[in-house]
């Protein structure tokens, strides 16, 4: 399936459960379900293996993670 029939056929189900096609994007899904794979398991690597991103900057900068995140993480794993 292309980009765009992806994006057709989202448009069609949100519109068919009575919400608003323009509100709701398949970038924003892709966006949402990996921010809440991360905010779940914390491994940043795996969301940076599903995005298909070679650099870890870019999955980081992608998630919006901060430096808040990133020791509050740290600060949460014993060794």
């Amino acid at each position: 399936m292309r980009p765009r029939q992806y994006a057709r056929l989202l448009d069609q189900w949100v519109q068919a459960i009575g919400l608003i096609p323009g509100e709701y994007g398949t970038h924003s899904l892709r966006r949402t379900k990996v921010a809440m794979i991360y905010k779940r398991t914390g491994n940043i690597r795996v969301v940076q293996i599903l995005l298909g991103h070679s650099k870890l900057d870019s999955t980081v900068r992608y998630l919006g993670v901060d430096v808040e995140d990133a020791l509050a993480l740290s600060e949460a794993t014993d060794l």
